[in-house]
């Protein structure tokens, strides 16, 4: 088992995205993973899953998920929070 993380934010914090493909974009964190130091913010890191039909009357879709990102990888957005 790997030790938990000290995370620098809190869920509801305002972050900005410091580092990756998603740099400089503002968003509201949702959810923190400890064990693994990631973050889920909202409208950052966007991944597709395709998903398959289960039945005859179901049709396949593809969903866009929020992927995590590390907690290293943001900082707080300090002109939201004055």
């Amino acid at each position: 088992m790997s030790k938990k993380q000290k995370i620098h934010v809190k869920v509801g914090d305002t972050v900005r995205v410091i580092s990756g493909f998603s740099k400089n974009e503002t968003g509201e964190v949702l959810r923190i993973n400890r064990n693994t130091g990631k973050l889920i913010v909202k409208g950052i890191n966007f991944k597709f899953k395709h998903v398959k039909p289960n039945n005859e009357n179901e049709i396949g879709e593809i969903k866009q998920v929020e992927a995590p990102i590390h907690h290293s990888n943001v900082t707080l957005n300090l002109k939201e929070v004055s």
